[in-house]
């Protein structure tokens, strides 16, 4: 059986740009999947936001984000790629988040070189670690995973803000000749930084991160695969949209004591109910009990 990361691997390789929007728990994930992208990116800092309701700031833990993920595993059948942050940790703590994410089912995971305890990608304030410690987290990965052909490693570089394009750029060399699967810049300010990025990482795969309102330019999917990118995320899209629209229905259930005035808008219940699955849960659930009454009857 095909497993995860050999189908990210196709895909990359075959078909891209992949467009991955960012979840932050399973239900979220069966809609993008049921939207018909390839992939789900399950996003640090929509985990942060959801989970804990604080910022991306590092705060949640390994075995937090690695339960989280093995529930959108099983949720979906398109592949999983899932924030890594630091590595939670040292060289072991790496490996143990490598085997945690494999064991759900993750198809490839992003390690950034920020120290600990990180920060939002496009947050201000960043540090990161000397290059060789992100390097040691990369080798750390790679032995701890299943093999060659196991989890992806996305190696990001957070150097942009503190160091300069330059710096990231040298970075993310260095990364891809330590074995990084994928390479990711975090952070480029303009499209000619992109451009550059694209270009002198050339022959690499490479993520781009659309963050609305970020630091970063929101490029089409076309322009940034003519950009040299193969793999682009949108972490925080369905957070940002579903804020205001929960804001204001609070607002106005507040005001009216009822949520009539909404009743156009929702999904209704059995709407909601055919997104979890409800109707092939009961088949089975009938299917299992006609069984049984067989055997009984036998």
């Amino acid at each position: 059986m095909t497993t995860p990361a050999a189908r990210l691997r196709r895909m990359l390789d075959e078909q891209a740009p992949v467009v991955a929007p960012g979840a932050f728990n399973a239900l979220f994930a069966k809609l993008i999947e049921g939207a018909g992208f390839p992939a789900v990116y399950l996003s640090g800092a929509g985990v942060a936001n959801s989970l804990l309701g604080e910022p991306d700031l590092g705060i949640f833990t390994q075995t937090e984000i690695a339960n989280l993920a093995d529930y959108v595993c099983q949720a979906v059948d398109v592949p999983v790629i899932c924030d890594g942050d630091t590595g939670y940790g040292g060289v072991h703590n790496v490996a143990r988040t490598i085997r945690l994410y494999e064991r759900a089912g993750v198809a490839a995971i992003q390690l950034e070189d920020q120290a600990f305890p990180k920060k939002c990608g496009h947050f201000e304030g960043k540090v990161v670690v000397p290059a060789d410690e992100m390097v040691q987290r990369i080798e750390a990965a790679r032995d701890a995973r299943s093999g060659d052909d196991g989890i992806l490693i996305i190696a990001r570089t957070d150097a942009r803000a503190p160091l300069g394009l330059d710096e990231a750029i040298d970075r993310a060399h260095r990364y891809a000749e330590a074995g990084a699967d994928v390479l990711f810049v975090e952070a480029p300010q303009t499209e000619e930084e992109l451009q550059r990025v694209g270009k002198e990482l050339a022959g690499h795969r490479l993520m781009a991160n659309m963050v609305e309102f970020g630091k970063t330019p929101l490029l089409p999917a076309e322009r940034l695969a003519e950009l040299g990118f193969c793999f682009i995320i949108y972490p925080g899209a369905l957070t940002r949209a579903l804020v205001p629209v929960a804001q204001q229905l609070l607002a106005d259930l507040q005001a009216d004591g009822s949520t009539m005035s909404w009743l156009d808008r929702m999904a209704t219940f059995q709407e909601v109910n055919e997104v979890v699955g409800l109707s092939a849960a009961t088949e089975w659930e009938a299917e299992i009990a006609r069984r049984a009454s067989i055997r009984g009857a036998s």
